[in-house]
């Protein structure tokens, strides 16, 4: 099975499209392919489904524990006969930016993978040399096997090639050479989605072609082959911990209840295996869009709104009334929802749009969301609450990520957030027996626990709505 870590020293390295590019070139030569995301980013995932055509994962060991991390790399890399990992930021990039804890290289020694690196050589020859030492020198094990260098032309590389695998005993397996349109653009919140690109598989293809024309496969597969055995013995090392509630999947309630989850281009945000985390708890999971379906899908009992990119759309749900009022309605009903990030902002009473318009959406929350043009919040924090709700339970650490660019009137203060570094701390969200709704995202796949109270909730709702 081939596995391998995609990492870099920095952001804007060249890891997505290096990751991408493989995963086509792999699936052109017959492989099975699996990819993963380290960190909580939601786009790359997207970019990894675009090249094929099935589901990516993340690996994030802030939001789930080293055991729980190892469980979804066995469980979704089973069957496949290649994976590609994309770390996050720089190979080291933890916590905080000055600790390695949840960073790419954590990932690579939790998982013990082959780690390919990825080194920017535009503007740059035997200086590359002391990039790859510093990598290799920071911590131990190192866990590099091989390099690609991204904006290097042929020529270049060959002369490159043999110094720098005699500086640095690492091989130099290949190149990227700058591919004309296939550059992948950004906003505020990262890359494009690969669903606003429309020749995002064309651009994908340009670069799988240089990649095939300028990498020498052999030696990758030979670096990153772990044999048929690798992913039975962290199967081994997982199985312990299967069954326990807080640290597996794999625990069920006998609670039944059908959640509607948003999903659409407003709402993109979601974590597969967050998903999956609701069904094995007893969820039903009912997509629907709220820019495009005139309501609800019926008879649910539970609503999930996720992140994404409402205050682009904010013109087209402000224009869906129906959606609108049936939500509100629902809410105010006692409708168990969790609405994270772009789903509170879908639920505040307006929201300003990337022109600076103002719409008006569901209306739980007074006031309007607004675009602060930089950063609000970024990062991980650890959530608790005084007193129980619909997730958490009183004195409860929970596990979150931030990142927003948009602010709301009142963005709430039932919820105190603590940064892990530093013990910096303020209030957030809202949190009551019904409701879940704040910038914060959650990852109930690290915490199963908040899924199946999610699930129980929904559960005794539908029950009571049924028995009137």
């Amino acid at each position: 099975m081939i596995e391998c870590l995609i990492t870099a020293g920095s952001s804007g390295s060249g890891k997505t499209s290096v990751a991408v590019g493989l995963l086509s070139l792999l699936q052109k030569k017959g492989y099975n392919v699996g990819s993963f995301k380290c960190g909580p980013d939601y786009i790359d995932p997207m970019f990894h489904r675009a090249v094929m055509g099935v589901e990516s994962h993340n690996l994030d060991l802030f939001l789930a524990s080293a055991d729980r991390v190892k469980e979804f790399y066995q469980r979704y890399s089973a069957g496949k006969t290649a994976v590609i990992c994309e770390g996050a930021m720089g190979y080291f990039d933890g916590l905080g930016g000055i600790t390695d804890e949840a960073s790419a290289w954590k990932v690579a020694d939790t998982l013990d993978l082959p780690v390919i690196a990825v080194i920017d050589a535009k503007g740059a020859s035997l200086s590359i040399a002391a990039q790859i030492l510093g990598l290799k020198s920071l911590r131990q094990p190192h866990h590099i096997v091989g390099v690609i260098l991204n904006k290097c032309s042929k020529m270049l590389y060959q002369r490159l090639k043999p110094v720098l695998e005699a500086e640095t005993g690492v091989k130099i397996i290949g190149c990227l050479p700058y591919v004309e349109g296939a550059e992948f653009s950004s906003r505020y919140l990262g890359l494009y989605t690969a669903g606003e690109i429309s020749d995002i598989n064309q651009r994908i293809d340009k670069i799988a072609d240089a990649l095939e024309d300028n990498l020498d496969f052999e030696a990758f597969e030979e670096l990153c082959d772990r044999g048929p055995e690798a992913s039975i013995l962290t199967c081994r090392k997982t199985r312990a911990n299967y069954g326990k509630p807080e640290a597996s999947a794999n625990c069920k309630t006998h609670s039944k209840a059908k959640i509607a989850v948003a999903r659409d281009d407003a709402f993109c945000f979601l974590y597969e295996e967050t998903l999956d985390t609701l069904k094995e708890q007893g969820a039903e999971i009912v997509f629907f869009s709220p820019l495009h379906d005139e309501g609800l899908p019926k008879g649910v009992s539970g609503l999930y709104l996720p992140g994404g990119y409402p205050e682009l759309f904010a013109g087209e749900l402000s224009f869906n009334e129906d959606m609108l009022k049936d939500i509100k309605s629902a809410i105010e009903s006692g409708l168990p929802t969790v609405a994270e990030c772009g789903g509170f902002l879908y639920l505040c009473e307006s929201l300003e749009d990337g022109n600076g318009d103002i719409y008006e959406q569901v209306g739980i929350f007074k006031g309007a969301a607004t675009n602060k043009e930089k950063l609000v919040r970024f990062g991980y924090s650890l959530l608790s609450q005084e007193e129980d709700s619909l997730l958490f339970r009183k004195g409860e650490e929970v596990p979150m990520h931030e990142f927003h660019y948009w602010d709301a009137a009142d963005p709430g203060s039932d919820l105190l957030a603590t940064k892990p570094l530093g013990g910096r701390s303020y209030r957030c969200a809202y949190s009551t027996d019904t409701l879940y709704a704040g910038f914060p995202h959650l990852y109930l796949a690290g915490k199963p626990k908040l899924a199946a109270r999610f699930v129980e909730k929904a559960a005794a709702f539908g029950k009571r709505r049924g028995e009137k």
